[in-house]
């Protein structure tokens, strides 16, 4: 049998298309997982463009991997680079063999069978496509419910990558979880850029529905017990999503709210759509709704013109909502994006700076948060750690606790004891 080997780059959405691209070939070509590079027949990198770094990792890993490769073995550029640069990446890594964007993961099988194909069409439709089964884990379903974003974002090129947004039938959700229910999932994860918005576009269906009542009827699937997703966009938490998220018992209370700036100022620069007000109206209203509620974000420091005064309310607004988790990043000017042609530019120094501080905040509240939760009892899910060290047990909120002894595959009661290399260490309890 030939042996892909799969390298992934950035989001959740990437892991799924990964997942996906191995899927197709695995049934229409016969290809099996390879677990080294040099044992490949074909090596794909799926990649991300949302920041800087990424790309300039993906040209130093195609380099390794041509050396590491067989003599016969082809090399593939997936997802959002793929998508932005296009044939240009032959010129830069001559040895590549095709590039397929992330809005042509269905065209993977073809690509293969071609010489340096490039598939990068951002208005390609794979909503509908029957995609073959395959997922990495055996209690956890990553599920695409949209592809593309209709925000334009003045930092984001992902409407540029990933094109107009469309959602998936709800029928095809539906089905996709229920089949992961039935092969042992206990939980599934909703992906899209902004999945509250789902429901605004579909390709074709008589059915169309929102995302509340989507939740709503993935949770009357028998044999799933939790239901995440990722990534909510503040401008669509209305009071009926709020309301499901707070009363289902099977949705997981776990917010991503992505505040991105404090400031009014700069969030209408970055056309969010939202104020500083807005989000912690939201973020109060969410505590409000399900006291156990946890919540996560991203910021964005350094975006251009952000004054000292602009990064103090960013400081504001993480000491009033005290995330539970946060991404933090420096601005990073991407093409085909207003904010890379913005005036008032931010130098790197200070925008490390203000990174820093961003950073040293949140570990000072991470602790705060961990250390609340000593002498607390969840229920918790058992997976084995990612280090094989002993198990990885996972609270509905979000909290996970490291725990040395228990049954993989079930539901175990856990009392977090202690705060042991960054995270929390529990116990089962009877």
């Amino acid at each position: 049998m030939p042996k892909v080997f799969i390298e992934t780059l950035g989001c959740a959405m990437n892991e799924r298309d990964s997942e996906l691209l191995f899927a197709e070939l695995h049934s229409k070509e016969g290809y099996e997982k390879a677990q080294k590079p040099e044992e490949a027949d074909l090596i794909l990198i799926n990649t991300c463009s949302v920041r800087e770094r990424p790309i300039s990792k993906l040209f130093s890993e195609l380099g390794a991997f041509n050396l590491l490769k067989k003599p016969t073995a082809k090399i593939g550029v997936c997802g959002c680079t793929a998508s932005h640069l296009g044939a240009s990446i032959f010129r830069r890594a001559p040895y590549v063999d095709f590039v397929l964007g992330a809005r042509n993961v269905s065209k993977i099988t073809k690509a293969v069978s071609e010489r340096r194909a490039v598939y990068i069409d951002t208005d390609n439709d794979d909503s509908e496509y029957p995609f073959a089964n395959y997922r990495s884990s055996k209690y956890q379903a990553l599920i695409n419910i949209s592809y593309g974003c209709d925000k334009q974002c003045a930092y984001c090129i992902v409407p540029h990558t990933r094109g107009k947004e469309v959602s998936i039938p709800p029928k095809l959700v539906l089905d996709e979880a229920k089949r992961a229910a039935d092969s042992g999932a206990i939980e599934v994860v909703l992906l899209g850029q902004n999945v509250n918005g789902y429901g605004g576009r579909f390709a074709s269906t008589s059915d169309p529905i929102g995302f509340s009542e989507l939740l709503e009827k993935i949770s009357l699937i028998d044999g799933l017990k939790r239901i995440r997703f990722q990534s909510p966009h503040p401008l669509h938490m209305d009071d009926r999503f709020l309301g499901v998220f707070a009363d289902n018992p099977k949705v997981c209370k776990h917010m991503h709210m992505p505040l991105q700036s404090g400031s009014s100022r700069i969030l209408k620069a970055m056309r969010r759509g939202y104020t500083k007000e807005r989000f912690l109206e939201l973020a109060a209203r969410v505590r409000e709704v399900a006291s156990d509620a946890t919540i996560s974000t991203d910021i964005i420091v350094g975006f251009p013109n952000e004054r000292d005064e602009d990064f103090e309310e960013t400081l504001e607004v993480m000491k009033a909502v005290k995330f539970e988790q946060l991404f933090s990043f420096k601005f990073s000017p991407r093409p085909m994006t207003a904010a890379a042609k913005m005036e008032n530019q931010i130098d790197d120094e200070t925008a490390s700076a203000r990174l820093n501080v961003v950073q040293s905040l949140y570990k000072k509240r991470l602790y705060e948060a961990m250390n609340a939760q000593i002498g607390k009892t969840f229920e918790v899910f058992l997976e084995p750690s990612t280090d094989g060290t002993g198990l990885y047990g996972k609270a509905h909120n979000f909290y996970a606790m490291r725990i040395l002894k228990g049954e993989v595959g079930t539901f175990a009661r856990a009392k977090a004891i202690a705060i042991e290399r960054g995270a929390l260490k529990g116990e089962i309890i009877a």
